[in-house]
């Protein structure tokens, strides 16, 4: 998706840069964090051709919704698939994953999760069976 797409692709903003536990520019948006009614929090996330996010796992589970452009999203142990707008991906609890853009496209979606679902593992930054970059 060429950067003019992507400003047409999305309905929230940009939001901040995030360095911490991404590989390449990604940057996030927080949507919705009250703790009522639901005790979740959704975020848009946004990354550039050939970022993502560093191996991590979640407590509870997360949802990723995406909104545009094209990615990956591969569990540990597991071959990447690929993302397309509109496509849903339910993470359950505890399973190690990464996800980010293709090397050619940006994508967005949105994050569901729980609040106090914290990352059980931050900051590793291992091999990918597929290069998302």
């Amino acid at each position: 998706m060429a950067n003019e797409q992507l400003s047409n692709s999305t309905i929230f903003p940009l939001g901040q840069k995030v360095e911490a536990n991404f590989i390449g520019d990604a940057y996030l948006q927080m949507i919705f964090t009250d703790p009522t009614p639901l005790n979740t929090s959704v975020g848009n996330v946004t990354f550039a051709p050939g970022a993502r996010n560093s191996w991590h796992s979640h407590k509870v589970g997360q949802v990723l919704l995406v909104t545009g452009g094209e990615g990956w999203y591969q569990k540990e142990g597991k071959s990447a698939q690929l993302l397309k707008t509109s496509d849903v991906v339910n993470i359950p609890p505890n399973v190690k994953h990464c996800h980010g853009a293709t090397k050619d496209s940006w994508i967005v979606h949105l994050t569901l999760s729980y609040k106090g679902n914290q990352s059980t593992e931050k900051g590793h930054k291992g091999k990918l069976k597929l290069s998302l970059a």
